[in-house]
């Protein structure tokens, strides 16, 4: 899928991997996953001009205010994890992986280094 974010994050790989920017693009799920959640990144900035300008939100301040909201102090990061996990199974049903890991025990998440990997001038 091509949108307005497709190219920045076409410049970004170029940047950094210059001859294998578009393998990397076409391999990694991640990037892939990333390419769909931003197709509509534009339409939410409410600021006119240049969105590469823009600063981000600050993560602590989107927490506080979704813990306002009616049944926002009920959510927790595993449902969220989830949520990211199923939809990304979604998009990809061939990969075998999720992106988001979590020890059972503990309140540690990792992103899955199966995801991480990119083999260039292979096959996966």
């Amino acid at each position: 899928m091509e949108h307005s974010f497709t190219e920045k994050i076409r410049n970004i790989l170029n940047k950094n991997f210059k001859s294998n920017a578009i393998e990397i693009f076409e391999k990694s799920y991640l990037i892939k996953y990333i390419n769909e959640k931003t197709r509509s990144a534009d339409k939410g900035f409410s600021i006119k001009g240049d969105y590469s300008q823009y600063e981000g939100a600050i993560f602590q301040k989107l927490l506080l205010r979704q813990r306002e909201l009616p049944f926002g102090s009920k959510s927790q990061n595993h449902a969220l994890n989830n949520r990211m996990n199923s939809e990304f199974k979604k998009f990809f049903p061939e990969n075998e992986f999720i992106p988001i890991l979590r020890k059972l025990d503990t309140n540690r998440y990792w992103i899955n280094e199966n995801l991480l990997k990119i083999y260039i001038g292979k096959k996966l």
